[in-house]
């Protein structure tokens, strides 16, 4: 059995055949058909084969055509390709000469007096918190004073004292000297007793308790069997604060003295 490839002409001529295979059946049936169609039908057959005759040789040449494969794909551009970058390789000697030298050398500049006296202000202790605070210092000051009523006479002379040296210009400073005097004095510590009497004379000469440091440091010459020395302390009380209580008591201690 033989296969027909299916082109264009032959879809025509099967297409012409259902066409034409009414009308050759009706033109057998009826003897009135006319020899003018027939040559007529003949006619457009013929065409249509050679019409299709030059397709098929059209398509024929454009397959075997060697510059068909390039024209079909003459419109796909390729996509375009990177180069990579070349590397070059450098190597880096190091330099044979050695590095320049710095100047490193500072000249030392002393400063002047005037530097000197201000820097030396400076280190000077400021004021201690007791000075800054005055209620603190009375606080301070009160609980020395307890310590001396309540028996602890080595502690309240520490308290007072440390707080004298910490707080010199505070109102009651003097009076912390004098009352550790007093302390040492019922310690039997005569010498240090004495040193506080002189310590509140000298630093404080307006104080208010001046003069009663004078009347005990006269008391612990004349227990230290130095009666000179407590004379003298007793006609300074007396010319220096005539009419005064401390004036009469010390007058009273130079006449047991003769």
């Amino acid at each position: 059995m033989t296969t027909l490839e299916a082109t264009p002409y032959t879809s025509n001529v099967i297409r012409m055949f259902f066409i034409m295979a009414p009308i050759a059946l009706s033109a057998c049936a009826t003897s009135a058909a006319s020899s003018p169609e027939l040559v007529e039908l003949k006619a457009a057959v013929r065409a249509l084969r050679d019409e299709n005759g030059r397709r098929v040789e059209d398509q024929r040449a454009v397959a075997s055509s060697p510059t068909a494969p390039a024209a079909a794909a003459r419109h796909v551009e390729a996509p375009p390709t990177e180069t990579m970058p070349t590397l070059t390789v450098v190597k880096l000697k190091p330099r044979k000469e050695a590095a320049p030298r710095l100047a490193t050398a500072v000249p030392i500049v002393e400063p002047s007096p005037d530097v000197v006296e201000a820097i030396g202000d400076k280190d000077e202790p400021g004021p201690s918190a007791a000075e800054d605070d005055a209620s603190l210092g009375d606080a301070i000051f009160e609980r020395g004073v307890q310590a001396l009523k309540t028996g602890n006479v080595n502690g309240g002379v520490e308290e007072l004292q440390k707080f004298a040296a910490d707080a010199p210009r505070h109102a009651k400073a003097d009076n912390a000297l004098y009352f550790s005097g007093l302390g040492l004095m019922g310690l039997e510590d005569l010498p240090g007793a004495a040193r506080a009497f002189q310590e509140v004379i000298a630093r404080y000469p307006a104080g208010d308790a001046v003069v009663d440091a004078m009347l005990k440091l006269a008391e612990c010459r004349v227990r230290m069997n130095k009666p000179g020395e407590a004379r003298g302390l007793y006609q300074r009380i007396v010319s220096t604060y005539p009419g005064t209580a401390a004036a009469t008591q010390a007058q009273t201690r130079l006449s047991s003295l003769r």
